[in-house]
């Protein structure tokens, strides 16, 4: 199958022109000529994913590998190491990040794994109405997302969850622009967590990868048409917690 045909399914499901501007979603690696002979779907490209998949394939991933404008190809640095495995392979690579974001991630994410009914959008925001107590919210979420410990922010104290706002990945810019009781995002700053508890603002960071792993199997279905095997193959969390 042509990777310019898969494009532009994709595209259909999640348009690339709204991804953000400084993003870099599309076509990273490879040529809309070229076919691929199954798909994978992964958070992240790495060297596990590159050496289990199979050449004359294509990787979709949520990050993209190439962000920032590249002066060199050190084949021996991250991130030109894994673009020479995947040229050696003949492996192509899509990314959908932002776009995605916006138009499955949170939401699934909101609905499928938390259970929370989706209420209102601003953006990267997504709102739900919940009532809990912040504990009993705190409980859910370790158990929804298999997490052992949580990094929170209490800012009111002794006062039930009345609305909910989410963005998966990292959203600490956003604190500003909540509207809700709770904020849940990945990567909170110092400073970030701070602002939220003058401004009575409660946070639950929730991870980068641990909000967004969801990506592969929330595209699947999307893609259960395709003349081509689909494989879900999740990268792997870079930090480990001892």
């Amino acid at each position: 199958m042509k990777i310019g045909e898969i494009y532009k399914i994709l595209d259909e499901i999640s348009p690339f022109a709204s991804q953000e501007e400084w993003d870099n979603s599309g076509l990273l690696v490879g040529s809309f000529e070229a076919c691929a002979q199954r798909v994978y779907l992964s958070l992240d490209v790495d060297d596990e994913l590159l050496d289990e998949a199979q050449p004359n394939s294509l990787i979709i991933t949520h990050h993209p590998l190439i962000f920032k404008g590249l002066k060199s190809l050190n084949l021996d640095k991250y991130p030109s190491s894994l673009i020479a495995k995947m040229m050696a392979k003949n492996l192509s690579l899509i990314a959908m990040h932002t776009n995605y974001d916006l138009s499955h991630l949170n939401e699934y994410v909101l609905s499928e794994i938390l259970g929370f009914t989706p209420k209102g959008r601003d953006g990267f925001l997504l709102y739900a109405d919940v009532n809990l107590s912040f504990d009993e919210l705190c409980v859910s979420v370790k158990d929804k997302f298999k997490l052992e410990i949580l990094r929170v922010v209490k800012a009111q104290k002794n006062e039930r969850i009345g609305r909910l706002a989410l963005c998966t990945g990292s959203g600490g810019d956003l604190i500003g622009e909540v509207r809700a009781d709770v904020f849940l995002t990945g990567d909170i700053k110092y400073h970030q967590a701070l602002e939220a508890a003058h401004n009575n603002l409660n946070l639950i960071d929730i991870g980068h990868f641990e909000s967004e792993r969801y990506f592969g199997e929330s595209l699947a279905k999307y893609l259960q048409n395709l003349a081509i095997p689909t494989i879900i193959s999740n990268s792997k969390n870079p930090f480990s917690y001892s």
